[in-house]
């Protein structure tokens, strides 16, 4: 009886690490591998950054979605954007992603870049939040508990941040998109001339609702600093320190286009809080998540609109340890089986003799076995 206590003491541990994908191909790719959901908020490049055609579904936008970014690093892929606050894209690799500690251990890529005159930290930045999931149930589908990335807003910006926030858009077809919040303040996502196209997403429902976290603005006027001959007003998004995606340039020097900011574009695993900010304790994720995560807009609209996160893609840091890590795990199961297979069998609650390699109830020798 101790020995099959053993057993499923060290089963439990193997399952709490045990990798929820590792597709079946020859060679993994540190990339992405596909979109799971495409939900952008209203936006200047909503409708056209990837395009909507009549009669497109969100099953069609996704696939648009993938044909931008599936197994494309951040020089060939195409950006999709996310529109206004709240607006968000789920995607998913061929593989978990192993949470190396003291690593960043994935990238998300954008189009941010610093500000040529090097006034401020960034210049370009339109951060959004990024958010992990573990497939715990082992369906494949993003519909586990989700964490949020804590990036240094949350300790730079102190009392700024609100968290909890929601906001929601209504239809206004081809004109200004009007919104309300749940602060007690509405405004709207404006048109301008430079794009023609509705920016309500045409194949979403009114009354578009999103909940999270709002950053705070980051939009400086350095007009007094600077001598523009085309318009008196600059102005300027400055970046964050780190954790969020389209906040600090893909490469780490401009003019070099093959040398990627891991640091400044990486995410750390490790930042992941749970809805009270505690951090939680994940070995690996399946799930990415990011979301616009400011509420602003230019107040001169020659220089820009709305701020919108763009997505450009993302990238395992480490896909050799990811796949080692996986492996490691699988290895203890399979060794954890071997030895269970000489022990007195277990049954599903069906009566059927199996193998319990997954969390759930069992019946060995008359008793229930809960394996958690």
């Amino acid at each position: 009886m101790k020995k099959i206590l053993l057993l499923l003491i060290a089963a439990i541990t193997i399952g709490n690490i045990h990798a929820q994908r590792m597709d079946d191909v020859t060679v993994h790719s540190k990339y992405i591998q596909a979109v799971d959901e495409y939900r952008p908020a209203p936006g200047q490049y909503v409708n056209d950054v990837p395009e909507y055609e009549t009669g497109d579904t969100e099953a069609d936008m996704i696939k648009k979605c993938n044909n931008n970014l599936a197994g494309l690093g951040p020089i060939d892929s195409h950006l999709v954007a996310l529109g206004g606050w709240g607006g968000y894209i789920t995607f998913h690799f061929d593989h978990s992603i192993a949470n190396v500690p003291g690593e960043r251990d994935f990238a998300v890529w954008g189009n941010a870049y610093q500000e040529m005159k090097n006034l401020v930290f960034g210049g370009m930045n339109e951060a959004g939040v990024v958010m992990v999931s573990k497939d715990v149930n082992g369906n494949g589908k993003p519909d586990d508990p989700w964490y949020e990335i804590s990036g240094s807003c949350d300790v730079d910006s102190a009392g700024k941040v609100i968290y909890g926030y929601e906001i929601t858009y209504r239809q206004n077809p081809m004109g200004d998109i009007p919104w309300t919040d749940n602060q007690g303040n509405s405004g709207t996502i404006d048109r301008n001339h430079y794009h023609t196209q509705e920016y309500y997403p045409q194949w979403l429902p009114d009354n578009l609702t999103f909940k999270g976290t709002r950053l705070p603005d980051n939009m400086l006027n350095l007009s007094n600093q600077v001598e523009e001959s085309f318009s008196p007003y600059y102005y300027v998004l400055v970046g964050f320190r780190y954790g969020y995606a389209d906040n600090l340039p893909n490469f780490s020097d401009n003019a070099d286009a093959t040398s990627y900011n891991y640091e400044g574009c990486g995410i750390d695993i490790s930042w992941a809080v749970d809805e009270n900010r505690q951090p939680v304790n994940l070995d690996f994720i399946d799930f990415v998540r990011v979301y616009t995560g400011l509420n602003q807009k230019c107040p001169q609209p020659e220089w820009w609109g709305e701020t919108s996160t763009e997505f450009a893609g993302a990238e395992d840091i480490h896909l050799e340890a990811s796949l080692q890590a996986i492996e490691n795990a699988l290895s203890g199961i399979r060794a954890i089986q071997q030895e269970a297979s000489s022990s007195s069998p277990f049954y599903d609650l069906q009566g059927r003799k199996v193998t319990p390699t997954k969390k759930g109830v069992y019946i060995q020798n008359k008793k229930k076995v809960v394996i958690k």
